[in-house]
């Protein structure tokens, strides 16, 4: 599994479709993205992740930075999000930031 971050709209799908050669449909079915919305409320990301790793790509926004949520339960959301990003990252074979819309690979073999 790949997995894709970066903060928002940072071209992360675009990145996915140029990079894999895939169209929407291509997209919708091999990848999965805006998965940090998955993690506010679950009870087991680790469950989570295993199912999230049966895509070829999974895409997750950068939800740590900017101003601190104003309720605990944005805050434990936010926290949730972040922890599901690790354990993904940790999953994953290759792991990559685009920032830009330039992809920069974290972990894995250079594959750009």
């Amino acid at each position: 599994m790949v997995f894709v971050t970066g903060p928002l709209y940072s071209g992360k799908k675009t990145f996915v479709k140029e990079w894999m050669h895939w169209d929407e449909e291509s997209l919708s079915r091999n990848a999965m993205w805006n998965v940090q919305d998955l993690a506010a409320g679950c009870e087991n990301l680790e469950q989570l992740v295993e199912k999230l790793s049966q895509k070829q790509v999974v895409i997750a926004t950068e939800v740590g930075g900017g101003i601190v949520p104003a309720t605990a339960e944005e805050r434990a959301a936010r926290e949730a999000a972040g922890r599901l990003a690790c354990l993904l990252a940790q999953k994953a074979d290759t792991v990559i930031r685009v920032f830009y819309g330039i992809p920069t690979v974290l972990k894995g073999e250079e594959i750009l």
